[in-house]
């Protein structure tokens, strides 16, 4: 699909590309802060899983040396704009992986055959994208339980891997719920598209300009100027030799 494509059914988004890039404040549920304290454990650069019920391992950049990225967007908003840029992918031949928020799968249940439908990935990103280090051990265990139990129902399955919300990487204690929720891997990104702070298409277009082979991008659904940065973004990618691929097939 062409950049015309893409924001012809969205006028007021096509302005956004022409917007100069400016620093923002996130919305709080929808935001995910690039300025974290990494895990004490080490980020894991392949996918084998631990031993069942053990810790889930964290993946940020995978190490095969294939040309590919993995795209990843918190899924929340708006779900006529999730259409769009989900639809709107797949007619790129770019296969992402949505990491759903519990409460938007709940007020949208469609939410999940739209991604799934489109050739996607859906995993897990909490049930109400709290910051996880403020809640109890048994508030974190809900967060990750309650969501998952959320996807199991619209989809078979709990979905291909948890994201924390609010942070960039998991603690221990956020793996060690997380595997011992039935997630082997908890996904984290690289690369900070900070697409929620709505600086404008050609400020995303160049922080994902950054990734490289293996590279985890974070964006986010339900913001324009995502949409808008799409059709850019996916052309710099395609004209580096790097195609989009989900989480699952980047660390296989």
């Amino acid at each position: 699909m062409t950049r015309r494509g893409f924001l012809a059914s969205v006028p007021a988004v096509a302005a956004a590309c022409a917007v100069p890039a400016v620093s923002g404040t996130p919305a709080p549920d929808v935001s995910t802060p690039a300025a974290t304290t990494p895990a004490a454990t080490p980020a894991a650069t392949s996918a084998a899983a631990p031993t069942t019920g053990g810790p889930a391992r964290e993946l940020v950049h995978a190490a095969s040396g294939r040309p590919e990225v993995a795209l990843t967007f918190h899924g929340a908003g708006d779900l006529d704009l999730a259409k769009k840029i989900l639809t709107g992918l797949a007619s790129r031949g770019a296969a992402v992986t949505v990491l759903a928020v519990g409460t938007w799968l709940q007020q949208y249940p469609a939410a999940a055959r739209l991604v799934t439908d489109n050739g996607h990935e859906l995993g897990n990103h909490t049930w109400s994208h709290p910051t996880l280090s403020a809640l109890s051990e048994a508030g974190i265990r809900a967060e990750i339980e309650r969501c998952r139990d959320r996807i199991a129902a619209l989809t078979g399955g709990p979905g291909a891997f948890f994201r924390p919300s609010a942070a960039q990487h998991a603690t221990k204690t956020v793996l060690r719920l997380a595997g011992a929720a039935g997630y082997t891997t908890v996904l984290s990104y690289d690369v900070d598209s900070r697409d929620f702070t709505d600086p404008g298409a050609p400020a995303i277009e160049r922080v994902v300009g950054a990734a490289a082979p293996g590279s985890v991008v974070s964006m986010h659904l339900g913001h324009p100027e995502t949409l808008a940065a799409l059709p850019g973004l996916l052309d710099d990618l395609a004209r580096r030799g790097l195609r989009p691929v989900t989480a699952s097939a980047l660390f296989r």
